[in-house]
């Protein structure tokens, strides 16, 4: 039974080594220098358009609810004759914007945007698209994977600024209806002690985190051999993947920075 299980490690070490492997040999293919920057810059906005406008109002929906959720969780919570009100507002703004919007809305956007990557150039492997673009002498790694990529680093920032905003508004809006507390201390906690370095650091991990979503999710896409089974699996193993290392990195980052 103990050498069953220690092959079983040593066959999954081998297995994570390799695939660790095939992942920085496929980044290695996509970031060169595209052959046509015309080409490159009309998919390059249609990956913009597609990711920011797709993901606008699911982020919304989810922003106001969380903000709004994490506002009547803080009033219980710091409830007493010696806590000044403006506390509230001040814990729903750290949060908010140093670890739920960063953090909760890049995994939503695993689900929402990385599926949606890998699903599109899976299915190109799958129908031999990909192979046809080789066939042309088309760097095809390149072609279909660096515009996403460099689509996600700037879409998903801005993502996560607004749904910044949608999370705070839905505080106010919840404080403004229940009253738990007065709307003014509630601002007034919004506006104090305010530091330019959380939204840096809320920042630096969607930039990164944009980064994973946008290559793990293509990597898997494009690795696929098979058909709409193998699709289906790897679009399960791409959103499994890319919310581990997210998780991993969020510690990582937050050992670093504060």
């Amino acid at each position: 039974m103990h050498s069953f299980l220690l092959a079983n490690m040593k066959k999954l070490i081998i297995q994570l080594l390799e695939t660790i492997g095939e992942y920085f040999i496929f980044l290695g293919k996509v970031f060169r220098k595209p052959e046509k920057w015309k080409i490159f810059f009309n998919k390059l906005i249609y990956e913009m358009d597609a990711m920011g406008v797709g993901s606008l109002l699911i982020i919304a929906i989810v922003s106001i609810s969380m903000g709004s959720v994490i506002t009547i969780q803080t009033a219980l919570q710091v409830e007493g004759p010696w806590i000044p009100h403006w506390t509230v507002g001040f814990t729903v703004r750290t949060s908010v914007v140093m670890e739920l919007c960063p953090t909760i809305i890049s995994l939503l956007l695993v689900g929402n945007l990385g599926s949606r990557i890998t699903s599109e150039i899976g299915s190109m492997r799958v129908t031999e698209q990909i192979d046809a673009l080789e066939v042309m002498g088309i760097n095809s790694a390149s072609y279909l994977v660096l515009p996403k990529i460099i689509a996600s680093l700037i879409v998903n920032p801005v993502l996560i600024i607004i749904s910044i905003f949608f999370a705070l508004f839905g505080g106010y809006i919840t404080v403004m209806i229940v009253q738990m507390i007065p709307l003014y201390d509630f601002v007034d906690g919004l506006t104090s002690f305010f530091k330019m370095y959380d939204l840096y650091y809320a920042l630096t991990k969607a930039f990164i985190f944009a980064f994973v979503i946008s290559s793990v999710s293509s990597f898997y896409g494009y690795r696929i051999e098979g058909g709409a089974l193998e699709l289906g699996k790897a679009n399960t193993q791409g959103i499994v993947v890319a919310s581990f290392i997210i998780l991993v990195l969020n510690l990582v980052i937050t050992q670093i920075m504060l």
